[in-house]
């Protein structure tokens, strides 16, 4: 059992090691993309949240409780759900054992990766190191970043976002190692949660840039044009340069690939995004045409769908693709970019998009950006316009992350703000205090508490984990512990 999640101590290390730019697929993927009219790529997403539900309250995985808690609503699909955190290291060898030339991207928080090694599941870790570590695989699979705890961008506290990013990159690296890590080029944001507020966006966009990312998922409504118009379905079919301006003029991008058709989950569990690619044709991509790339995500194991129509349904897909020559294939975004790379096709020729209301804001703005102009612009926007909101756009538009979660929300917003305030001087002091017990039972605390699954599954005992998480935080900020933690700090100066 890992009686603690390793979530920092190496943040240095890992930053440099991830800034180092290194191909992954070239020389080792068999896609040629003059031979190739269209392609999809086909995300699963896989996440338990920590909850404080243990003996005496000790933190576990929900998937833990739903195996000791089988009579609680569909709690009796712990093992189906295990089977499916597992189930693509035999799926993909077998389909290769066939002569097919199968792919996927996979999104795993890093609650689950440490909640699994938590409850001893050796056999869904194994399989997991064999998809991330094994040569083979690497022609097959690709791993896709994410927020350590399933975090929604939008609505979390601009500081945290970093923070999020290393936490998950340290479970990974521990998990399955640096050169693995080092693949992981690709961000998966929570809920295809995008911030649309100015400032948060950039701060996103600049940490998944500060540690390594090359590019990031976003849905397909979550976004606009530069002239603030919905784009077309030619242009989700080519990746985009998302670019974000803060409030003071300041501008950062990153490439985009577009997930289409909104959030239900038989797309994928159907193999939907193959047969639509199916339909493509080649898309005009600077002075070139290129393969359209279908993208799309969905929950690795939730809905009936997904536990038992998924697997037949992409070995059927894959089988097509290899038994009638079509030029139409299954490639991952990594392996699409690179090669669009190497004939010659850089981000800079991809079409520019922003997040949705950047337009409007900006015509509200005027053509002197400070934070005090673009909070007035907001207001005005949002007295005039109920529908104007510049909390973020995720799968659905349908449900808010914000709206009726103050009890989560300014406890997580005062948690925050205190962790920073007691540990921002003292590692900039010494960065070697994130090694700490002390700096990582307030960290592992506070991204507990960011998760979304505390608001998307409603009032009651969620939020009452929330609370009991928001108290464990502030427990390890008290000044008994920060006293241990500044007497470290001086043992290691006076050495």
């Amino acid at each position: 059992m890992t009686a603690s999640p390793p979530i920092c101590g190496r943040e240095a290390e890992l930053r440099a090691l991830m800034q180092q730019q290194r191909s992954v697929w070239s020389g080792r993927s068999d896609r040629q993309l003059d031979r190739i009219r269209a392609g999809f790529a086909c995300a699963l997403h896989m996440h338990q949240p920590t909850v404080p539900a243990g003996i005496n309250g000790a933190l576990i995985s929900h998937l833990q409780f739903m195996v000791e808690h089988p009579n609680d609503g569909d709690n009796h699909n712990a093992e189906p759900f295990a089977q499916c955190y597992r189930r693509m290291a035999d799926l993909i060898p077998d389909l290769i054992a066939e002569g097919c030339s199968p792919r996927i991207m996979l999104d795993y928080s890093g609650n689950l990766l440490w909640g699994l090694e938590q409850m001893g599941r050796n056999d869904v870790v194994a399989a997991l190191r064999h998809l991330a570590c094994d040569a083979e695989m690497q022609r097959h699979v690709e791993w896709l970043g994410t927020f350590w705890s399933h975090a929604v961008a939008p609505s979390t506290p601009i500081p945290d976002l970093s923070l999020q990013i290393s936490a998950w990159q340290h479970q990974f690296a521990n998990q399955f190692g640096i050169e693995a890590l080092q693949r992981v080029k690709g961000f998966s944001p929570p809920e295809m949660a995008l911030p649309n507020h100015p400032d948060t966006l950039f701060a996103f966009i600049s940490a998944l840039r500060s540690h390594g990312y090359e590019w990031l998922l976003v849905q397909e409504h979550s976004i606009e044009t530069l002239n603030g118009q919905p784009l077309s379905r030619e242009q989700c079919l080519v990746p985009n340069r998302l670019t974000a301006r803060n409030s003071c003029g300041e501008q950062i991008s990153i490439t985009a690939l577009i997930k289409t058709q909104g959030s239900d989950t038989k797309l994928v569990g159907q193999m939907q995004p193959c047969y639509e690619a199916l339909g493509c044709q080649r898309q005009p991509l600077g002075t070139r045409r290129v393969p359209a790339l279908v993208s799309q995500i969905a929950d690795g194991e939730n809905g009936g769908v997904m536990m038992n129509e998924f697997p037949e349904a992409f070995r059927q897909a894959h089988r097509r693709i290899r038994d009638e020559g079509l030029e139409t294939a299954a490639i991952n975004g990594s392996e699409y970019l690179e090669l669009l790379t190497e004939i010659g096709i850089e981000s800079d020729q991809f079409p520019a998009v922003q997040a949705v209301h950047q337009q409007r804001l900006w015509n509200a703005t005027g053509p002197t950006l400070t934070p005090a102009a673009v909070d007035n612009a907001m207001e005005k926007l949002k007295q005039s316009d109920p529908h104007f909101a510049m909390e973020g756009a995720s799968w659905t538009n349908n449900l808010s992350w914000v709206e009726g979660y103050s009890n989560v929300l300014e406890p997580m917003k005062q948690l925050s703000s205190r962790f920073h305030a007691v540990f921002d001087q003292r590692v900039h002091e010494d960065p070697q205090l994130t090694q700490s017990g002390e700096y990582h039972e307030a960290l592992m605390q506070l991204l507990l508490l960011e998760t979304s699954c505390f608001r998307y599954w409603g009032q009651g005992s969620w939020t009452d984990y929330a609370k009991e998480i928001h108290r464990r935080g502030n427990a390890a900020l008290t000044e008994p512990a920060l006293q241990e933690c500044d007497n470290n700090v001086a043992a290691r100066t006076n050495r």
